[in-house]
């Protein structure tokens, strides 16, 4: 099995689920259960962090040690990729990530002024997760949809032409969807 299959297939497994209902021994089970599905594999070390860190939501010291000894690769190696690789979290993060582009024509178009809008609504910075958990901001530099500009990305999903007056109903249907750790 392809390595993007076994990591699709782990998180359809497995699902999102917030790290602060899972005890350090569970996280221990689950990390090794994600690493038996790599056994073998080359290249393993990114995939296996992925899942993780869809898993718990981030990745917690705990995890990177467990994988570094698993993987018989030095913490020093894992660590360094989580924190080369802005994809990767050591702090919790939101269930839905918020991605504001401010490339060039985003900013021109008014992405500076969605991305006031966001922090406005959620009640956060850039780089703050929401207190329930649901959102986290970020900041991209370019989605590749310029001619839509200003984009917001959630998740995977990219929002195009946003105007500060409507990022509320971007937001209202994540922030009723199903709570972390639940089934959707």
């Amino acid at each position: 099995m392809a390595v993007d299959a076994q990591l699709d297939q782990k998180e359809t497994d497995q699902g999102a689920c917030c790290s602060d209902q899972l005890s350090e021994e569970e996280m221990a089970l689950r990390i090794d259960e994600v690493i038996d599905t790599f056994s073998g594999v080359k290249g393993a070390l990114i995939p296996v962090l992925q899942t993780a860190q869809n898993l718990f939501g981030y990745l917690a010291e705990p995890v990177l040690k467990k994988v570094s000894l698993r993987l018989n690769i030095p913490y020093s190696e894992v660590a360094g990729v989580v924190s080369f690789y802005s994809y990767f979290s050591t702090i919790p993060r939101g269930k839905n990530i918020v991605r504001v582009c401010l490339g060039t024509a985003c900013y021109v178009r008014g992405g500076k002024e969605v991305l006031q809008s966001i922090q406005d609504y959620l009640g956060i910075d850039v780089g703050g997760t929401t207190d329930d958990r649901i959102f986290s901001l970020e900041i991209g530099r370019c989605f590749g949809a310029c001619g839509l500009a200003p984009v917001v990305m959630i998740n995977d999903h990219v929002y195009q032409r946003v105007k500060p007056s409507k990022v509320k109903d971007l937001l209202v249907p994540y922030r009723v969807s199903e709570p972390c750790g639940e089934e959707e």
